[in-house]
C-alpha cells in the first residue's frame, strides 16, 4: 500500500458532482478492501471534531490501486486535502503497525488551517448566486458570475456585496465541452469555425492555447478546468468552446458543472498506463464525466462508430445525438427511427437525420480538410463538429458555410498538405495508434511512388503502445522510416531508449537496417527526408513538437 497523492477536486469527478478532496492510494483489491473502510472512519472522526457535517464519501477501485474522496466547502479544499494525507497515515498505522500521528496535534493544525483559508464572503455569494439560478466560477485568485459577455470577475478576496448586485443581469452563453481521444482538437477548431463564420465572437480552450475570435489570450495546453474558467470569463464572448483533456478531469474534475453540449469523439489507446486511466474503460469514464454537465439540460454528442461509446450509452439518461460515417449504423438507424437525431455520412453527402428527415448539409469534397474525402478522420471530425454546433443553436446554412471554408490553414499541424519539389508533405500531429492509422489510411488514398514517414514518440508511453506504433507505420507500406529522437520528451527514458524499440519492433516487421534513419529532432528528420523524397513520392511527418522552424521549413520551399 502506497500513498500516491491527496488533491482538491474542484468539479465533477469521477467520484462526486460537488467539490471535495480526493486520496489515491496505490495497492491491490485486498488492500484495498480493507482500506476504504478505515479510512472512511479515520476521516469521519475527524470532521466530527471540525464540525463538518453532511460530507459525501466515496470511493473506486481501480486498475493498481484506490480513490478515495469526500465533498468538502469550496473555502477549505486545501485544508480537506490535508485531513486526506493524515487519514492515510492514520490508516497506515491502523493496517500496517507504522507510527500513528498525533491526532490533538493534527485536529489544531487543520483548525488553523480552516481558518486561515476561510472565505465567508464567498460562500455568501455562491449561496445566492444558486437562489438565483446564476453561474458562478471560483478558483484560488477569482471569482465570477455568468459568462462572458454577460459576466463580471473579482479577486476572490475582493468580493462586492452581493445586495448591491444586479443579479438579472448574469446569464450564461452557449456552451460546450469537447473530449476524446482522437479528434478534439480538429473539432474545437472547426466548430469554432462554424461559430464564428456564423456572426459569434467564440471564445476557446484548446491544447494549444486560449482564444477569443483570433486574439491569442494565452499560448499553453489550456484544455483543464482553469482554461474553461478564463473563457468564460473573456467580456467579448458570446459562444464559448472547451476542450477537456483527461489530466485536467483526473486531476481536479470539470471546470464548469453544467454546459449546453457535451461531446466525446472517441475512445482509444493514448496517456494510458496513469493512474485513473490504466486501460480504456478507465479512460472511457474518465471521458464520460462531461456528459454530467449535460445531464439534466443540454444534449451529449456521441460517436456512434466507437463500440465503447455505444455500450456507456445505455447509461445515460439525457438527450442523445450521434454521429456516424455510416448512414445506415444500427444505432443511428434505431435512434432516428424513434425521432432523435442524427449527423452522417451517405456516400459522399453529409446529412442531418431526424425520423423521416434528412437534410443535407454538404458533400465531404467540399470540406477542404477533408483532402476531397481522402482524410475521412477529418470527415468524421467535421461531423462531429455539425452535431457540436446544432445543439449549441447554429442552423445548418451557417454549419454549411463553416465547413466549407474550414481550410488547413485553419487547422496547423493537422492533416496539412505541402506541395515541395514535385513531391507532397503531409504533417499532422498524431500520437498514438489510432490517430497514425487514420493518417496513414488517409495517405493510401493519396497517390505516390514512394512513402516515408518521420515520426517519434513520448518515453512515458508504455513499450507496447510504442511497439504498436511502429507495427502499425510499417505494415502502411513504407519505403523509409526517419525516427526522431525528441528529447524534451524523454520523460524518464535514456536517450535512445524510445528510438530502440521502435526500430527493434520496424525490423521485426521486415524492415531492413538501411531503412530506418535515426536523427535527434524532428526538423532534422524532415530535412533527411526532404533529401531522401524524389517527384511523385509521399512524405508523411508526425510534428509532435510542432516547432515553429518546422512549419517556417516547409512554407518556404519551393
Amino acid at each position: 500500500m502506497e500513498f500516491i497523492d491527496a488533491r482538491r477536486l474542484t468539479g465533477p469527478s469521477l467520484l462526486f458532482d460537488a467539490p471535495g478532496s480526493i486520496l489515491d492510494v496505490a495497492c491491490d483489491e485486498d488492500e484495498a478492501a480493507r482500506l476504504a473502510p478505515v479510512w472512511e472512519k479515520q476521516v469521519r472522526r475527524m470532521l466530527g471534531e471540525i464540525g463538518w457535517k453532511g460530507c459525501e464519501f466515496a470511493s473506486l477501485v481501480l486498475k493498481g490501486g484506490i480513490s478515495l474522496g469526500y465533498t468538502a466547502p469550496i473555502d477549505a479544499l486545501y485544508a480537506a486535502s490535508e485531513i486526506n494525507e493524515w487519514a492515510y497515515a492514520a490508516c497506515a498505522a491502523e493496517l500496517n503497525g507504522a507510527e500513528a500521528p498525533d491526532f490533538a496535534e493534527a485536529l489544531a493544525r487543520f483548525r488553523e488551517a480552516i481558518a486561515e483559508e476561510a472565505n465567508p464572503e464567498l460562500m455568501r455569494i455562491v449561496a445566492l448566486a444558486a437562489e438565483h439560478g446564476v453561474t458562478l466560477l471560483w478558483d484560488d485568485d477569482f471569482a465570477s458570475l455568468g459568462h462572458g459577455a454577460f459576466s463580471e470577475t473579482w479577486p476572490v478576496r475582493e468580493l462586492p456585496d452581493p445586495e448591491t448586485l444586479d443579479w438579472g443581469a448574469f446569464r450564461d452563453v452557449p456552451s460546450g465541452l469537447v473530449t476524446g481521444t482522437n479528434g478534439k482538437t480538429t473539432t474545437v477548431r472547426t466548430a469554432a469555425h462554424i461559430a464564428r463564420t456564423a456572426g459569434n465572437n467564440v471564445g476557446m480552450s484548446s491544447t494549444d492555447f486560449i482564444a477569443v475570435n483570433d486574439r491569442i489570450v494565452d499560448r499553453d495546453d489550456w484544455s483543464g478546468p482553469g482554461g474553461a474558467r478564463n473563457v468564460l470569463r473573456e467580456k467579448e464572448v458570446d459562444f464559448a468552446i472547451l476542450e477537456t483533456a483527461r489530466g485536467g478531469l483526473l486531476r481536479r474534475g470539470l471546470g464548469v458543472e453544467k454546459a449546453d453540449a457535451a461531446l466525446i469523439t472517441n475512445i482509444a489507446e493514448d496517456h494510458l498506463g496513469d493512474f485513473g486511466s490504466r486501460d480504456l474503460d478507465e479512460l472511457l469514464n474518465c471521458k464520460w464525466i462531461v456528459s454530467r454537465a449535460v445531464r439534466d439540460d443540454g444534449r451529449l454528442i456521441l460517436n456512434a462508430d466507437d463500440e465503447r461509446l455505444v455500450a456507456k450509452s445505455a447509461q445515460y439518461q439525457g438527450e442523445l445525438v450521434w454521429f456516424s460515417l455510416d448512414a445506415g449504423n444500427p444505432v443511428v438507424v434505431d435512434h432516428t427511427s424513434a425521432g432523435g437525431t442524427a449527423f452522417v455520412l451517405d456516400g459522399e453527402e453529409l446529412l442531418m437525420v431526424a425520423g423521416d428527415s434528412r437534410e443535407l448539409i454538404c458533400r465531404d469534397r467540399d470540406i477542404p480538410i477533408s483532402l476531397q474525402g481522402a482524410a475521412r478522420h477529418n470527415v468524421a471530425n467535421a461531423l462531429a463538429a455539425a452535431a457540436f454546433c446544432w445543439c449549441l443553436g447554429q442552423g445548418l446554412s451557417d454549419i454549411r458555410a463553416g465547413l466549407t471554408t474550414m481550410s488547413q490553414e485553419n487547422n496547423p499541424g493537422r492533416g496539412n498538405v505541402y506541395a515541395v519539389g514535385g513531391y507532397t508533405i503531409l504533417v499532422d500531429f498524431a500520437h498514438n495508434p489510432e490517430a497514425l492509422q487514420a493518417l496513414l489510411d488517409m495517405a493510401n488514398r493519396m497517390p505516390s511512388k514512394r512513402k516515408a514517414l518521420c515520426f517519434g514518440q513520448a518515453g512515458d508511453r508504455p513499450d507496447d503502445l510504442i511497439r504498436k506504433l511502429a507495427r502499425r507505420a510499417w505494415e502502411s507500406g513504407l519505403d523509409q522510416v526517419f525516427v526522431s529522437e525528441l528529447a524534451k520528451y524523454h520523460r524518464g527514458r535514456e536517450e535512445g531508449a524510445v528510438y530502440g524499440l521502435i526500430r527493434e519492433e520496424l525490423i521485426a516487421c521486415g524492415a531492413r537496417p538501411d531503412q530506418v534513419e535515426h536523427n535527434l529532432e524532428e526538423i532534422e528528420s524532415l530535412e533527411a527526408a526532404m533529401n531522401w523524397a524524389e517527384p511523385g513520392d509521399l512524405v508523411v511527418m508526425l510534428a509532435l513538437e510542432r516547432s515553429a522552424a518546422l512549419y517556417d521549413r516547409l512554407k518556404s520551399s519551393p
